[in-house]
This record gives structure tokens, sequence and C-alpha cells, in this order.
């Protein structure tokens, strides 16, 4: 028997047969919702996924580092300046007068790597003796050792290399003093690293090759130094080394913005500002079509009002309220979304477990509360529309509906 004043159970239930009366339209107009969730929960796990491998790079270092490097940086911004000076070997002679630090000069660049008939592009990295055990990059017992403080004043020309570059350039077979070709000049490999896993951007951080600095001068053609990281025998120094630092820095580089001096603090949080920052703008993208998807869900709703007429008028006929009317529509068009909303969060957090194993992604609970909130806002919104249309009817009129 039709209840002239309904409950909201009894409203859902109509609601539902009348969806599921034609899944396919149902579907259709949910694809949208689906498209537009499934796009946030993926590119917010993906913002989420390379915070979270950045912030584990760093304190796998330690917290008591400090990076020098030309340009300013702050915690709000990327680094920049006019004109990025060039440190110099004077530099890095002066910084290692401070107590109680160690001081790691860095020159990274890129080219092709080649060991017989393979040929591989790669990350090069010109350092020094110091920097295989200040910075986690000795190679195990068993994958060979990091160059001597001797090799490297002699000009030795070894490599260490990557675990990835490794099985690009030897496979399985043996590497330990076999020669590798970079910028026609043959490197003796004698160590290999473990592995650390992904880096960002695609380019994987085990393949890499580690030559020293003294040697890289010469390649390179200059002794510029790119960076130099500064490494506190413990972290209650930092700040004293950091203040120390930049006096000495001071000296060779009047301006404010030719060099900074910065903890892993500062870094860390213009990292994350450059990626929240890209997250919400892709997210605003992919939402996009949430907003196609809500009028999608609009206009099947108010071609529905147009079939159910006749329907509508026998309802008012007999005593029906308009707002029980209005509300059936609106919690249908509610349903749409909502169930266009949990297909996109199963599908997004699928897509994102997938992409993680190529590529840092981490859902969170936030995103997927995030995604199914604006589903379900969207739904309400694009589907009030229609539920007037439907409540503001004239019996009479809709009766005689063809």
């Amino acid at each position: 028997m039709l209840k002239l004043k309904p409950s909201i159970d009894d409203l859902t239930k109509s609601a539902i047969r009348s969806i599921l009366k034609n899944k396919s339209r149902t579907f259709l107009t949910s694809l949208g919702i689906i498209i537009g969730v499934s796009s946030v929960i993926l590119l917010v796990s993906i913002g989420n996924g390379l915070k979270a491998y950045v912030s584990d790079q760093f304190e796998s270092l330690g917290s008591n580092l400090l990076f020098v490097m030309p340009g300013t940086i702050a915690e709000n911004g990327p680094r920049g300046s006019s004109s990025l000076v060039k440190f110099t070997e004077k530099d890095v002679s002066n910084l290692k007068k401070i107590n109680n630090a160690v001081v790691l000069p860095m020159v990274e660049t890129r080219g092709k790597v080649k060991y017989l008939k393979n040929e591989e592009k790669t990350t090069i990295l010109f350092t020094t003796y110091d920097y295989g055990k200040n910075m986690n990059s000795l190679p195990s017992s068993s994958n060979g050792r990091w160059f001597t403080q001797s090799e490297e004043n002699q000009k030795a020309k070894v490599a260490i290399i990557g675990p990835e570059l490794k099985t690009k350039l030897f496979g399985d077979a043996s590497f330990l003093n076999k020669k590798i070709n970079y910028s026609g000049t043959n490197f003796k490999v004698i160590g290999v690293l473990d592995s650390k896993g992904r880096g960002i951007g695609g380019q994987s951080s085990d393949n890499a090759i580690y030559i020293p600095i003294s040697v890289g001068f010469v390649i390179v053609n200059n002794h510029d130094v790119q960076s130099i990281v500064i490494k506190a025998d413990n972290k209650e120094d930092t700040e004293i080394i950091k203040k120390e630092a930049k006096e000495i820095m001071s000296k060779n580089y009047k301006k404010e913005d030719s060099f900074t001096v910065a903890d892993q603090a500062t870094i860390l949080s213009s990292i994350n500002t450059i990626l929240n920052t890209l997250t919400i703008a892709l997210s605003g993208i992919a939402a996009i079509s949430l907003i196609v998807g809500g009028i999608g869900i609009m206009n099947i709703m108010l071609v529905t009002v147009n079939e159910r007429t006749r329907e509508i008028g026998l309802r008012k006929a007999i005593g029906a309220y308009p707002r029980a009317i209005l509300l059936q529509f609106l919690i249908e068009a509610i349903i749409l979304s909502c169930l266009g909303g949990g297909i996109g969060i199963i599908l997004g957090s699928l897509g994102a477990i997938g992409i993680d194993k190529i590529f840092p992604a981490k859902v969170t609970l936030n995103s997927v509360i995030l995604a199914f909130g604006v589903s379900t806002a969207v739904g309400i919104i694009f589907g009030v529309a229609p539920a007037r249309k439907a409540s503001k009817l004239s019996p009479i009129d809709a009766l005689r509906y063809e």
C-alpha cells in the first residue's frame, strides 16, 4: 500500500528499485563519477607516495646533514637565483676547517656507460672517498668495496655502480674488476652497492655510477663543484656548524641569494610544498571529470522525471507530498553518485597498488574520504534540479502527459 508520508527507508527502497530497472543506464550515468574519483585517488596517492619516499630517503641518511647549494631555498618554495654561482675546491677546503664535521663535495651529471655491446644511460656522481661511509653507500663485503683515499689522490680510474646498472650491463655474469667505459675512459668496477629502491621521476637510485671526484674534474675539464654536503658528527652540533658554514661561504659570496646552507627539514619542507601544489593542481584537473559526471547524472535524472511524469502525477493525485517526491529523486541521484564513488575508490586504490610497484604511490584514508565526500556532494548538487522539477509537477498536467 502506498504511503502518503513515506519514511526515508521507504523512499530509499523505492529509489533503489527505480535504479535497478535499467542497469546499463545506471552504469553509464555513474561512469563520469567513477573516472573522476579513481583519477583523484590515483593522483593524490602518487603525491603521498612521493612525499613518503622523499621523507624515507632523508631519514635513512640521518638527521645531521647540511646541504650547501647555489641559489636560495625556502620552506615555502623552490630554490633559485638570478645567477647561480659555481663552488670551487677552495670552498671545499675552507669548509673542511670546521670542527666535528665531514665535508663531501659532489658533481652530478648524466651520460652513457658501456660494457661490451651493452650501453645504458645513467647518473654519474663524482665524489670523494668519505662519501661512501658517511652516506650509507658502502658495498656489502660480498660485492666489492668503495674506492680508497689513495685511489682518489692518484686519480685512479675505478667505479662503484648501483645494482640495477650492474644487472643491465653484466646480467648474472661476474662484474668485479671488469672494465666499463664512460666518456671515452675505461673504469674498473670495484664494487656494487646494495639496493636502495626507486627514485623520483622514474629514475632509480640504483641506476648510478660513483667515480672519484679527482677523475671527474679531468673528464669534465673543470673543477666546479655543484653542491656540498656537510655531515656533523652528532645532531647537537648541526646548528653551530650551519652557522659556521654560512660565515665561511659569505666571505666569497656576498649576495644573499648566491648560496644556501640548508638542513634536511628545510629541504624536505620545500620539496613537500612543491609536491603538495602539484598534487592539488593535478587533482583539480581530475576533479573536472567529477563535474562532468555530475552533469551526466542531472541530465539522466531529468530524462527519468519526464519518463515517470504520469507516475508522479498519479502519486500526487492520491495525496503524495511534494517533499516525498523531491526526496525520492534526490536519493536516486545520491545513490548513483555514491555507487560511482565507491567503484571509483576501488579502481583508484587498485591502480595505486599497481603503480606502487614501479613508482611511489600511497593510498591514504584522507584521500578516500575526500574523493567519496566530493562524489556524494556532486550527487546532491546536481540532483536538486531534477528533484525540484519532479516535486513541482502539477498532478493534472502530469496525468495528461503522453
